[in-house]
């Protein structure tokens, strides 16, 4: 090659690699920005980048992010059954746009089937006999799709593989409530996890949320009684409360990269107390840490889970203060990062009857309207509804600060 060639196959290069990553639609075929992923929009002299920018997954549904995030959370039996209708009618009344919808639950189950080659194949089940018609419907309807998996909390994984999980005396251990959690220093824990919102990417979700993203609770009491393993953290110099939160931490960091080929982005659910203390030193959790990591930030704030706190003596019969001094909080430890998440906090519409000796603190349209009012008087205008149940408070206004 002769030394003009040279030259014009480096201007050409150079050009290439200066050029801001753009997206095909694959649609309409027209060209648009991502937005929520930064792009290489210059180069120094002679700076050659770090890699050439990337190509991004299409799934070929069209959703609009809402102008702020109002959602209820389905389970995979809700979604994929007759009360679905109901949900959709809900979301299409009233104030709410969005669905929080179960892809792996809370015993390790994919709410939808998988082929014989699949690692999902053993826990997939028919809760949702067709994802993809499923997301068209919420396409037409225009309801916007987070796809909720449960990471960290698997019985299923941890009895097929105790090798992943903690055991004790030679047995999956398991907590108060007989579940069994795989653990989070295990690197082939994260992929059966990433790998799965890979491919619910790829049907059309627009967000992953990661929920117990953590060590089982009061872990810090059962650390030395119970066998596993700390795979690549067993020899670096940290106490073990700092190797449980750099692996939770390392969890999201991860994932968070490796979908970062996916037009969607990355929530993690959080105890509300995390943003309280510098860091929970059981379960692994530094609010500060993984929100550096994620698009969206979901604290579960409902009363009914805080003991005396913030000088209220039973938060869950005062949700308005409970969830305006919890506010405070948060915009502090988020206004403290560089580049802060989205907040968008979980909150309360059930019944907390174990409270209570005799009838519990009613949830009802009230109870809604002031946690969604004390959200908004903080500056926080996104938020998630929690039902286990997916049965949810009639006539509440979903957006009580407008006239």
């Amino acid at each position: 090659m002769g030394h003009n060639q040279l030259t014009t196959v480096m201007i050409a290069l150079f050009l290439l690699l200066s050029t801001p990553m753009l997206r095909v639609d694959a649609e309409e075929g027209t060209k648009t920005m991502k937005p929520h992923q930064q792009s290489m929009s210059s180069l120094e002299a002679y700076e050659i980048p770090d890699r050439f920018s990337r190509f991004v997954y299409n799934s070929g549904l069209k959703f609009n992010y809402p102008d702020a995030v109002r959602g209820i959370y389905v389970t995979g039996n809700t979604a994929g059954g007759e009360r679905f209708d109901q949900m959709i009618k809900l979301v299409k009344e009233t104030e709410l746009n969005s669905m929080v919808i179960d892809v792996k639950e809370d015993h390790g189950y994919v709410t939808f089937s998988f082929d014989g080659d699949s690692p999902y194949s053993d826990v997939g089940t028919n809760y949702i006999s067709d994802p993809e018609k499923m997301l068209k419907r919420l396409e037409k309807e225009g309801i916007y799709p987070i796809a909720r998996i449960v990471v960290f909390k698997d019985s299923e994984l941890a009895n097929k593989r105790p090798d992943l999980s903690f055991t004790k005396n030679g047995k999956v251990w398991t907590n108060g409530k007989g579940e069994a959690f795989v653990n989070p220093f295990q690197k082939e824990v994260w992929d059966y996890n990433i790998e799965l919102a890979k491919q619910v990417a790829e049907m059309g979700f627009q967000e992953i949320q990661f929920d117990y993203v953590r060590f089982p609770e009061g872990f810090e009491k059962r650390d030395k009684e119970l066998d596993y393993s700390l795979g690549d953290y067993s020899d670096l110099e940290m106490n073990g409360v700092k190797k449980r939160v750099k692996a939770v931490t390392d969890f999201v960091s991860h994932a968070r990269e490796e979908l970062s080929n996916y037009d969607v982005d990355v929530s993690v659910d959080i105890f509300g107390y995390s943003a309280t203390i510098e860091e929970a030193p059981g379960i692994g959790q530094n609010f500060a840490k993984i929100a550096e990591n994620v698009d969206v930030i979901s604290s579960m704030i409902y009363p009914s889970h805080w003991t005396s706190f913030f000088g209220i003596d039973n938060p869950d019969e005062e949700p308005y203060q409970l969830v305006n001094e919890y506010a405070k909080v948060e915009n502090e430890v988020l206004g403290s990062l560089e580049e802060p998440p989205l907040s968008r906090p979980w909150i309360q519409d059930f019944e907390a009857p174990w409270l209570y000796s005799g009838e519990p603190k009613q949830y009802g349209k009230d109870e809604v309207e002031a946690q969604i009012k004390a959200l908004n008087e903080n500056g926080i205008q996104e938020f998630l509804i929690w039902n286990s149940g997916s049965s949810y408070t009639e006539n509440v206004d979903y957006t009580p600060l407008d006239e």
